[in-house]
């Protein structure tokens, strides 16, 4: 596993209940700000044997970013059970809801 995605799965288990980040962000806080589709493949892939909140996962613009339906609604669910709101035009609002971790936190992550 490469250092950058070890960090990137500790910056996704480290998003807190009722918060969210980008893919972006955590591209930039796991130090490869253009590699925000790196971040998708490594949730898409890893989200299961490393238990991630892929819920807590958004677009650039507070969106959820699956395309399925069904996945839209689990995700949209999960995200409201803890307390994070969307619009009437289902964006969150990133400046009350987005996690700002810092990136020196991320420097040499443990994974369990």
């Amino acid at each position: 596993m490469t250092p950058f995605t070890e960090k990137v799965i500790c910056i996704i288990q480290s998003i807190p209940e009722g918060k969210v980040m980008t893919y972006g962000g955590i591209a930039r806080v796991a130090g490869s700000p253009r590699a925000a589709r790196q971040v998708v493949r490594i949730l898409h892939s890893m989200s299961r044997k490393y238990k991630l909140p892929w819920h807590r996962v958004v677009n650039s613009q507070g969106k959820i970013a699956l395309a399925e339906d069904e996945a839209v609604s689990t995700q949209r669910l999960y995200l409201l059970g803890e307390g994070v709101l969307f619009d009437d035009h289902g964006v969150i609002d990133l400046e009350l809801f987005q996690f700002h971790p810092e990136q020196e936190d991320y420097l040499s992550p443990p994974l369990e």
